[in-house]
């Protein structure tokens, strides 16, 4: 009874310290249920109207929604699922339209400070990645850097291990086997995302690992993260007639994250650098011409003032500098994208009316490099025209429970 209060406390302050929501599957992960073979109900969604003022484009979008179903077996064994819709429905009219399963997994309790998870998880890489509740995060959309640098929410299916250290009191550490990539996938414009499996018949030719260190102390939350993995799970043979290497570790990608978060009883304060590395890309474009890059960087700062506060209500006003380049180092066969050096201006306000909900208004200043006349198919004025500076204004809402 004592422990548990105590693991409750510690829940509630860091919650409160980083502005998170306790919702009824952090309660289940914190092991915070106490009867058995309980199934608990959580989820999460948000709203979103954007208006392009360069492009006069409008639109208004769900553009999730989230259902979670866990289970307490004992005290050692639980489930976890999150059901996943976005852009609200999925229809041969709408290509945009997805249902998927975020995540299903299972966690086996070790002891008070390690547990190990099976099944499809979201691995600990950057800020969001893990912690994308759309009410934990000021704008209404998620930052650029970990949307295309950092493909959040990147699941995979794999097995992990957490740990706590108790000699250094908030060290948290995590392991985890993964399957890999894969580069007949990737996009240029986009990075690795299109590489993922996300659970759906993925290669198991192809591994990764994955880990994570992270420190708690006071309102600092620093982390630094890893991923290391094969992207071509192809067969033998099929690796031969492409001219690429074999193994689970072939044609590899590598990313590494370093984040920092400050959280105090109004300021808050938020740095994220990453970078990607491909070291085939040259290989990857020579078999799939898909124009890889060999290094892709991104970076964000970010601050916020809660100038008003109460103790349900709050009120938030920010702002976040944001520069993505992926081109950052070209293979030889690689066509630079000047449109893919970008730098992103966002700044906003945000009411939490109650925990658990908030409402958005932001606005975005998006800066690139002009396109590269060798990679239009169409050019304006047959085509769209391409606007080097767009102007955007997004008003939204945000819950989770």
């Amino acid at each position: 009874m004592k422990k548990t209060g105590l693991i409750f406390a510690l829940i509630i302050s860091s919650l409160h310290s980083f502005s998170q929501v306790l919702t009824r599957e952090d309660s289940l992960a914190a092991g915070l249920i106490r009867s058995n073979a309980t199934t608990v109900l959580s989820g999460y969604g948000n709203v979103n109207n954007t208006s392009n003022l360069t492009t006069k484009k409008n639109t208004i979008n769900l553009d999730r929604l989230i259902l979670f179903v866990g289970h307490k077996f004992n005290n050692k064994i639980s489930f976890f699922s999150e059901l996943e819709l976005e852009n609200a429905k999925l229809a041969p009219g709408n290509a945009d339209g997805e249902f998927s399963v975020e995540q299903a997994f299972v966690k086996f309790n070790l002891n008070d400070n390690h547990y190990i998870t099976g099944g499809l998880f979201i691995p600990r890489i950057g800020i969001i990645n893990e912690n994308h509740l759309p009410n934990t995060f000021n704008s209404n959309n998620r930052p650029m850097v970990e949307t295309i640098v950092i493909p959040s929410t990147w699941r995979e299916l794999g097995v992990s291990y957490y740990g706590s250290s108790n000699r250094i009191p908030g060290l948290n550490y995590t392991l985890a086997l993964v399957n890999g990539l894969s580069s007949a996938n990737f996009k240029n414009g986009s990075g690795i995302k299109e590489g993922r499996y996300e659970g759906s018949n993925a290669s198991s030719g192809a591994l990764a690992v994955t880990g994570s260190l992270l420190y708690y102390r006071g309102f600092f939350r620093t982390q630094v993260s890893a991923y290391y993995g094969g992207s071509n799970g192809i067969t033998p043979r099929e690796a031969d007639s492409l001219q690429l290497n074999k193994g689970v570790f072939s044609s590899p990608v590598g990313l590494l994250d370093f984040n920092i978060q400050y959280h105090g009883p109004r300021f808050q304060f938020k740095a994220l650098a990453c970078l990607v590395s491909i070291s085939d890309a040259a290989k990857i474009n020579t078999a799939y011409a898909n124009n890889t890059s060999k290094q892709m960087v991104g970076a964000y700062l970010e601050a916020g003032y809660d100038f008003y506060k109460t103790e349900e209500k709050t009120a938030r006003i920010y702002s976040r500098y944001e520069y993505i380049n992926l081109n950052h180092k070209l293979a030889e066969n690689s066509i630079e994208n000047t449109t893919l050096k970008q730098n992103y201006i966002t700044s906003g306000i945000c009411f939490l009316p109650v925990k658990g909900v908030m409402l958005k208004l932001d606005y975005t200043f998006r800066l690139t490099g002009d396109i590269n006349p060798a990679l239009v198919v169409n050019p304006f004025p047959k085509g769209i025209p391409y606007y080097t500076q767009q102007h955007i204004l997004n008003l939204g809402l945000a819950y989770s429970f």
